[in-house]
């Protein structure tokens, strides 16, 4: 059973700003038993989902290239985005749309980086 010191602390971090694998690390070389973190951890979270019905967000990495980068933050600012809430856009109207399945022949998006993050093969021209 997770003690409710554990559960404070992780809480504290998150709320500090360390995400979940800086948090747990530590824990577990400083002798937490990786059972209780883990526990831990799954009780935090089934409690946030208690909380909010859309769950919790899941962290993701990406490496862009400079260039995509560039035109990412310009394309962010002109829809009064920031970085994070532009990318987050585009994934979900590029699922949105494979959900729907519809047939994409001719797409007439002015958004060019959603074929970036989409599932759809691109046809080549021979």
């Amino acid at each position: 059973m997770a003690s409710q010191a554990l559960l404070d602390f992780i809480k504290e971090a998150r709320r500090r700003g360390f995400d979940d694998f800086q948090i747990k690390e530590p824990l577990i070389k400083k002798g937490w038993p990786a059972e209780q973190v883990d526990e831990a951890f799954y009780l935090l979270r089934e409690k946030a989902k208690k909380i909010s019905n859309l769950g919790t967000k899941t962290k993701m990495e990406l490496f862009l290239d400079n260039e995509v980068l560039k035109m990412l933050e310009k394309r962010a600012k002109k829809n009064l985005f920031s970085l994070n809430e532009q990318i987050e856009d585009i994934l979900r109207r590029s699922c949105s749309t494979l959900r729907n399945n519809k047939t994409l022949v001719e797409e007439k998006l002015d958004d060019k980086f959603i074929t970036i993050f989409s599932r759809r093969k691109n046809k080549k021209s021979v």
